[in-house]
């Protein structure tokens, strides 16, 4: 049976948002059924019409299914993508793992494979300490954390970062190498979700 993987994030200009593509695209390549969702926008209209990025990106995403609660039971395993904000998870998918007190109740999220991906405007932005702030929600979960690490020559060919991919939006979008290194750590992703469900065993 094929894994079933959630990929939930928050982009506000489309950086996060094509590398979430990349995340799916390596699962759904690697087997999985996906779920691209993102996170419902809570900046004000006047935050997003200041910047005619954010707010064509708004316009133009429109049609991509917005995530629920339901999302995430229905899902073996998540993918979760924010842009940094001072080295932290954005405000939007924060509130959204913020609401899930109620399937963490249930051990929803228990055993279950995670991984995260992160966009800064530079390469020093806060990237790596986002990821971690992100994975500290998967820890309290239960969850199993599954980093890209360097397990293979696209991590290291998008700069380098063993917890998750991560952009340096300031040089423009992403390019083809974190594009590749996003496939992949979707499809390690989908891989270890199904050895995973292949080998577990009754106690």
């Amino acid at each position: 049976m094929a894994p079933k993987i959630a990929v939930v994030y928050y982009s506000s200009t489309g950086n996060v948002h094509r590398l979430a593509e990349a995340v799916a695209e390596g699962a759904e390549k690697a087997g999985a059924e996906v779920r691209l969702r993102r996170v419902p926008e809570l900046a004000p209209d006047a935050a997003i019409d200041s910047n005619p990025a954010w707010r064509e990106h708004v316009e133009a995403t429109r049609d991509v299914a917005v995530a629920t609660l339901d999302d995430l039971a229905w899902a073996d395993a998540y993918a979760f993508g924010t842009p940094t904000r001072y080295g932290n998870v954005a405000a939007q998918l924060k509130q959204f793992l913020d609401s899930t007190g109620g399937l963490w109740q249930q051990g929803a999220f228990a055993d279950k494979p995670a991984t995260g991906f992160v966009s800064a405007s530079n390469a020093h932005g806060g990237n790596e300490s986002t990821l971690l702030a992100l994975y500290n929600t998967m820890h309290h979960w239960g969850s199993l954390i599954v980093s890209p690490g360097f397990t293979d020559p696209s991590v290291f060919a998008a700069g380098g970062n063993p917890y998750g991919t991560s952009h340096a939006s300031g040089a423009g979008a992403p390019g083809d190498n974190v594009l590749t290194a996003a496939r992949h750590q979707g499809r390690r992703l989908a891989t270890i979700t199904a050895r995973l469900a292949g080998t577990a065993t009754a106690f």
